[in-house]
């Protein structure tokens, strides 16, 4: 149950957000409805989110965060272009899995990153939760790669990441904010079935050829 002070601080969040944050959440939002049903429209939604986001992060001096946006700008592209043109250009893209091996390397390095760069946190700045909010970073960097490469295991990823970020935007007092990546842990769920689903339907119809 949440507090009175809990629902003033959510309620002061949500009087105090920008036309341009709200436009920045709901293009998030329209990116993960259209990533799940593979349109390569949700490419054009994560580019016009995360430059609202780049500016709105850089004009509260969160430097890291703008830094991260202009990956996922960068990322935006790369994901546009590999689904609409795949590396041999005579087949698009689908959905694949990533062998265990990979999956193993990928947890190692982001474990090893969180690490070093948790501890270097803890130790120049005063950032909260140092740990958690660096492998939230370097497993959103990772994950991003995996959207635009159309690995199926992105949504599991995902489920895991933005559960953690729920944690640390609470614990930060970031309410709203957490509040409104509580549909996305939903929407990656569902996402990852959906995939999967397309994921057998396409292995089917190439058995079948």
């Amino acid at each position: 149950m949440l507090n009175t002070e809990t629902i003033t601080a959510i309620k002061d969040a949500a009087q105090s957000m920008s036309l341009w944050e709200l436009v920045a959440v709901i293009l998030a939002l329209a990116y993960l409805i259209l990533a799940m049903k593979e349109k390569n429209s949700c490419w054009y939604a994560a580019f016009i989110s995360t430059a609202i986001y780049l500016f709105l992060f850089w004009d509260v001096s969160l430097v890291m965060e703008s830094a991260l946006q202009v990956f996922y700008l960068v990322m935006a592209v790369y994901g546009w272009w590999q689904w609409r043109h795949h590396a041999d250009k005579q087949q698009n893209l689908t959905i694949h899995c990533w062998p265990l091996k990979t999956h193993l390397l990928v947890i190692a390095a982001v474990g090893l990153l969180t690490l070093i760069f948790g501890y270097g946190l803890a130790q120049k700045t005063h950032a909260a939760l140092p740990y958690l909010d660096s492998f939230t970073t370097w497993g959103a960097v990772i994950t991003t790669y995996m959207v635009t490469r159309k690995v199926l295991e992105n949504w599991i990823y995902w489920i895991v990441i933005d559960a953690a970020s729920v944690y640390l935007y609470i614990d930060r007092g970031l309410y709203l904010t957490a509040l409104l990546f509580m549909p996305y842990v939903v929407l990656v769920i569902i996402g990852f079935y959906q995939w999967n689903t397309l994921y057998k339907q396409e292995r089917h119809e190439h058995a079948n050829h």
